[in-house]
């Protein structure tokens, strides 16, 4: 699959979406806005915003490597990979609202763009041929 095909897929366009706005919120909310070097940091926030950013860029790259794959037991393996990465993310929603983020309508707003991208993932992972 070339990286044209790739973009043109609904399911990976919504994986650049949530990445973009993983970014956008990980830069707002972190304290140290050097977001190469938060996974250096002491503060809990940012040790949150990094896990954040770091999931949401693994959803692209685990999608295009099920594309590539011709194995239907690596593409399921990519899927349950994903999974396990939404359900962090929105887990790292409610770790930042704990942590005293006031912004929650940012938070909402992930929160929003992951059910979205949920959607068109569970079409894209029913899409596996046998």
């Amino acid at each position: 699959m070339s990286y044209d095909n790739l973009r043109a897929l609904p399911v990976y366009k919504k994986a650049l979406e949530l990445c973009h706005m993983s970014r956008e919120i990980a830069s707002y909310v972190s304290l140290n806005k050097d977001l190469m070097n938060l996974y250096q940091s002491n503060s809990h926030r940012d040790t949150i915003a990094n896990s954040l950013l770091t999931d949401a860029i693994l959803i692209p790259k685990k999608i295009a490597s099920a594309e590539i794959s011709g194995c239907h037991l690596e593409r399921m393996k990519s899927a349950s990979f994903i999974n396990i990465m939404i359900r962090n993310i929105n887990s790292y929603c409610n770790g930042l609202e704990n942590d005293g983020v006031k912004e929650k309508e940012y938070l909402n707003l992930l929160r929003k763009e992951i059910k979205i991208f949920r959607r068109s993932f569970k079409k894209w992972r029913n899409s596996f041929p046998d």
